[in-house]
């Protein structure tokens, strides 16, 4: 009995992630996002809820490399329908590191 409710409380935990990012409105399965970091920058990098390969998660955040300022900080994902078109713009041409 003991087994079968960690398992159960570990798939509540795993799927926690995606099903926040689509209460809010974003893509289910992730993929490439805008995100904003602390200080304001935009740029696009893979976001998979559940995984991540180049950040730290810490739940909704996570914290990540910005290619923008060259420095590192929490990031969160941008909903596109909120950005300008200078914005968006601005955000493809910086996009994170790829995966390792």
């Amino acid at each position: 009995m003991r087994l079968r409710r960690r398992k159960t409380v570990l798939l509540v935990l795993f799927l926690l992630e995606p099903l926040t990012m689509w209460l809010r409105g974003y893509p289910l399965f992730g993929g490439r996002l805008v995100v904003r970091c602390r200080r304001g920058h935009l740029f696009t990098t893979l976001w998979i809820p559940g995984v991540s390969f180049k950040a730290l998660r810490l739940g909704w955040l996570r914290v990540q490399r910005c290619p923008v300022g060259n420095h590192w900080s929490i990031v969160t994902p941008v909903r596109e329908s909120e950005l300008s078109g200078r914005q968006r713009q601005a955000a493809e041409r910086y996009r994170d590191t790829p995966i390792p």
